[in-house]
């Protein structure tokens, strides 16, 4: 896949494409380099501004074109130097940049810095799972001494193969569009396609020797207003880009519909699936005492789990095509193509179907369109079709429970790649009671407002992977994050272990002791939390015309009951109130009630988001809600001294 890089926006894209014109400073009218033309209404919410920009895509065949890109961006304040550092990813064998220009002007227009290719950086684009990948990725980086500054770049880049073309992003969040045009040439028996995204256009077509035209031009588009915790390809205004006719690496194909890009796919997939005989009947033994098929896959998933690791080796057509099972099965490793198809062979060996699904995952990640068949696929996983008990496996992730494939891919299209061809299908999408974070607090106070207090923490789903990665962690480390995920006083002895990990539940303990744990102390009385760490620590912001959906990254439950034990010759003098929040896509309890017997107070506290994508319209209920959730763990519980 190809990740672009500029400001605010990253896009993964497979194969895409962006690029330059020769010199163009004469085309580009003078006044756009100074900062003095820009009307006010552009400056609104901007932290830059597109004055003018034009790209030129050339597909002269399936999965060869020519990219020309020239554009001038200002820089209004240090909040926008994003579009100061400058980063094109391009793959070795199949990208070309002939030349990269950029140039940085002052508010006058006057050039005070020019830089070339020659200029940037390259570098391999390896994260910490790749052995070998083609992706590299050319890196500047301008210092913006004053604003407003401007930035002006141009390159051209050849590519020779590719399965979709890249979309053209208009803006970013906090950027304003002054001018700013894109056209595409197209030979007819390609099939190109597009698709508007959060903003209405129209093409202006036309003919160019034997190349179809097409011509878009944005004038005067105001900045859009940063929100928190919205999905970006909801807001950003975009056009998706696609041709019918495709070539990767020497492997021709087509996608003018799902079912013909999922039999490239499989086409692929189908010579690499298979285990050697000895290895089929030794899988067979493995699972001969297994009653179920569900059984054997549960037991195989792990097998998988237990036995191989995840690491990318991203070469040619090796982006696409999975590594053959027998490699996976002697190696133990791959990547999630490898994996996925390992898992299916695995499968295969004791006769039960399964299908590769290709997936855009990523936490409340894209869904593909039924109508729009492109490939922005990034990630592979699996799919069992158990009679009224569909299954999805994510086969590189190791601590995952078996059919529980999690947030990072569910409740969106997936392709399924059958013998037939490919089809869109629907991902899971996961309960509350999926993610669980339960826990169990005792607290023993002293007469002096000292305290002592265990915890026990039981956590389910995202939580349980949480704690699970967290562990791996220097220990100084997973206290701070501990103290910063529960929003917990420092205490002056902390201590800590992970207890069990069994039937999806991970156990985590901690000791704590306080040399003051009351809030305020005035003559015999004392005040205090009446819990060691706040449930839910979200309160979100007044916004009274919110325009985007809200989004967390997953539903979930979460429970506390908290014993405190009075030290002796104490006795409650407040009890706060019992408490039921509730709004739309959720509600929060909790109760209280003290044992003079025992002298305790016993108080139980539950929160639940039903829906991690909270409607725009609803936002303000739960902006209300969650402010009073905040004063409902405010209250205090104050105890005396008896007479």
């Amino acid at each position: 896949m190809r990740k672009f890089l500029n400001g605010l926006l990253l896009t993964v894209v497979l194969a895409g494409v962006v690029g330059t014109k020769g010199n163009c400073q004469d085309v580009i009218p003078k006044e756009f380099y100074t900062a003095a033309g820009i009307p006010d209404s552009l400056k609104e919410d901007a932290n830059s501004i597109v004055r003018y920009s034009i790209d030129e895509v050339t597909i002269k065949g399936p999965g060869e074109a020519v990219v020309k890109h020239h554009s001038l961006i200002t820089i209004l304040n240090e909040k926008g130097d994003d579009e100061a550092n400058i980063r094109y990813t391009y793959n070795k064998k199949y990208d070309t940049y002939s030349f990269i220009d950029v140039r940085a002007f002052d508010a006058n227009g006057v050039q005070v810095k020019k830089y070339h290719k020659s200029d940037f950086y390259d570098y391999a684009l390896i994260g910490g799972w790749d052995v070998a990948n083609d992706e590299r990725y050319l890196d500047l980086k301008h210092t913006v001494a004053s604003y407003p500054t401007t930035i002006e770049v141009e390159y051209e880049e050849d590519i020779s193969s590719f399965i979709s073309l890249d979309n053209w992003y208009i803006q970013n969040i906090e950027q304003s569009v002054q001018n700013e045009t894109y056209k595409v040439l197209a030979k007819p028996a390609i099939g190109f396609r597009y698709k508007y995204t959060n903003i209405k256009l129209n093409a202006e077509k036309g003919k160019a020797d034997d190349y179809d035209t097409y011509t878009w031009q944005v004038k005067n588009l105001k900045a859009i207003k940063k929100e928190e915790n919205v999905l970006m390809t909801s807001v950003i205004p975009f056009v998706s880009f696609g041709t019918n006719a495709f070539n990767c690496d020497g492997y021709p194909g087509n996608i003018s519909t799902w079912q013909d890009y999922g039999k490239w796919v499989y086409g692929l997939n189908k010579d690499v699936c298979t285990l050697s005989p000895q290895r089929v009947a030794e899988i067979r033994k493995m699972t001969d005492t297994i009653k179920t098929d569900k059984e054997k896959a549960k037991f195989l998933y792990q097998y998988l789990q237990q036995n191989t690791r995840y690491v990318s080796v991203q070469l040619g057509i090796g982006g696409w095509k999975p590594f053959d099972a027998n490699f996976v099965d002697t190696k133990k490793y791959g990547d999630c193509k490898a994996l996925a198809n390992y898992m299916y062979a695995l499968l295969k060996a004791v006769n039960i179907p399964s299908y590769w699904a290709v997936v855009y995952a990523g936490f409340n990640g894209l869904s593909s369109d039924p109508a729009f068949p492109k490939n922005q696929f990034n990630h592979e996983i699996l799919c069992i079709p158990f009679k009224n008990d569909t299954t999805w496996l994510d086969c590189t992730m190791t601590t995952r429970q078996f059919g529980q494939p999690g947030p990072f891919t569910e409740n969106r299209n997936a392709l399924l790649i059958t013998e037939d061809g490919g089809k869109l299908v629907n991902t899971p999408k996961s309960k509350p009671e999926d993610n669980q974070f339960n826990s169990e607090v005792h607290v023993v106070l002293d007469a002096d407002g000292g305290a002592k207090a265990q915890v026990k923490i039981l956590s389910t789903g995202e939580y349980r992977e949480e704690y699970i990665q967290m562990g791996y962690k220097k220990q100084d480390e997973q206290k701070d994050d501990l103290l910063n995920d529960l929003s917990m006083r420092q205490p002056s002895v902390f201590n800590f272990q992970y207890g069990n990990d069994k039937d999806g539940i991970k156990e985590l303990d901690l000791n704590l002791e306080y040399d003051k744990l009351y809030d305020i102390a005035s003559g015999d009385k004392q005040f205090y939390h009446t819990n060691i760490f706040e449930l839910w620590n979200l309160t979100v912001p007044i916004s009274e015309k919110r325009k985007s959906d809200y989004c967390f990254d997953f539903p979930r439950i979460k429970t506390c009951v908290t014993t405190i034990d009075l030290p002796v010759g104490f006795e409650v003098e407040t009890l706060p109130a019992n408490q039921h929040l509730k709004f739309t896509y959720g509600d929060y309890d909790i109760k209280f009630v003290y044992d003079a017997a025992k002298n305790q107070v016993v108080s139980t506290a539950k929160f639940n988001l039903a829906n991690q994508v909270i409607p725009a319209a609803k936002y303000t209920e739960m902006q209300q809600y969650m402010d009073a959730i905040a004063k409902a763990q405010n209250k205090k519980l104050v105890i005396h001294r008896k007479a």
